[in-house]
């Protein structure tokens, strides 16, 4: 168990006014705990309360728990779960739920009256998360580094008839060479029009002369994930329009960045990348908020939006990806992750967002 990891959340859920809560994100979980494993539909949750030991519930086909926690409550397919872990929490006493508590435990639980109330605390763990120790941002910096290495190989690839597809499907593999996990998400790979499609899927449109080349990607190293996106003109000269964007683009990508220190708020950083793209007259073409957090998950809660009033803070790992996307035509975004700092910001990536026009 990290100690103070594990303090860092119970500080949390006493300024909700909480004592006890039950975690279930499996990441969450490895969080506190260092124990790792998909349930899938089986039960797996970790108990917290102020002045008692975690406890954790696994079911007996889960690999061994033991060297994790002090406390685990292992369980067959067949016993009642719901009754182990009621009669672990605190019925006078509410109980903080995790965000992704399924109806099949939390209905019942609440039928049990397993608790006096219960209230949706998954931001104890979360402000938690996002806040990254020294040894986390080296982690991140690995996943960082060895992407950017993958984008230059993703660069080799491009030849006149390759598919999407056919980049797309051997990327796992060279994660894996570099010394990664692999994918931390489905690769986007797009082709001329299909870059007009932020989440476009890979599929068997072939490169041809002229396309614009959009390449989103990551990978999981260690535990933790990286995120880029570069975009890239293939086989002739963009047009002239076609080079603005990509210019306004990557001005948004700068000034973002370039503001970013604690006290900033995540709403003032989309404004700043969002503003640029407006006075160029493409802002209904910039169609999604400017970034997400990132951590042991490529999408961690608190986005780069409007709609966050939150200051950054030190040790928050984010994205910053503006983009520009002509439906029908092509689409730019540029994409890095960065990590707040005690006055200003490191870059995470260092792959080129210059623009670059391959044979």
């Amino acid at each position: 168990m990290n100690e103070q990891r594990l303090t860092n959340v119970l500080k949390n859920l006493d300024d909700m006014g909480l004592e006890q809560a039950l975690i279930v994100d499996p990441l969450s979980i490895k969080y506190l705990c260092g124990y790792f494993t998909r349930p899938m539909e089986r039960f797996l949750g970790l108990y917290v309360a102020r002045g008692s030991e975690p406890v954790l519930f696994c079911n007996n086909l889960f690999p061994d728990a033991s060297a994790c926690c002090d406390h685990v409550v292992t369980f067959f397919d067949t016993d009642d779960v719901i009754s182990l872990v009621a009669a672990t929490i605190d019925h006078e006493r509410p109980l903080g739920v995790d965000k992704d508590l399924a109806a099949r435990w939390l209905i019942p639980l609440m039928d049990a009256h397993a608790a006096s109330g219960f209230v949706l605390a998954s931001k104890a763990v979360d402000d938690a998360r996002t806040l990254k120790d020294a040894h986390e941002v080296d982690l991140m910096r690995r996943a960082s580094a060895i992407n950017d290495e993958a984008m230059g190989w993703l660069v080799e690839q491009l030849h006149e008839g390759v598919t999407e597809h056919d980049i797309a499907s051997r990327l796992d593999d060279r994660y894996r060479e570099l010394g990664a996990q692999g994918n931390s998400f489905a690769p986007i790979v797009s082709f001329g029009a299909n870059a007009s499609d932020p989440h476009h899927e890979p599929d068997d449109t072939a490169l041809a002369k002229g396309d614009v080349v959009l390449f989103d990607v990551g990978c999981q190293a260690d535990d933790y994930v990286s995120d880029m996106t570069r975009t890239f003109f293939f086989g002739a000269e963009p047009s002239d329009r076609d080079r603005a964007v990509f210019d306004l683009v990557a001005k948004a990508n700068a000034t973002a960045e370039a503001m970013i220190a604690p006290g900033v708020t995540f709403a003032q950083i989309d404004a700043a990348a969002r503003d640029v793209i407006d006075a160029a007259g493409y802002g209904p073409d910039f169609n999604h908020r400017l970034g997400h957090q990132v951590g042991l998950s490529v999408h961690e809660p608190g986005d780069v939006s409007a709609a966050h009033d939150e200051a950054v803070r030190p040790g928050q790992c984010f994205s910053i990806e503006p983009g520009v996307y002509l439906t029908g035509e092509m689409g730019v975004r540029i994409e890095d992750l960065v990590c707040v700092t005690e006055d200003g910001c490191e870059v995470l990536n260092h792959y080129p967002h210059d623009l670059r026009v391959l044979a």
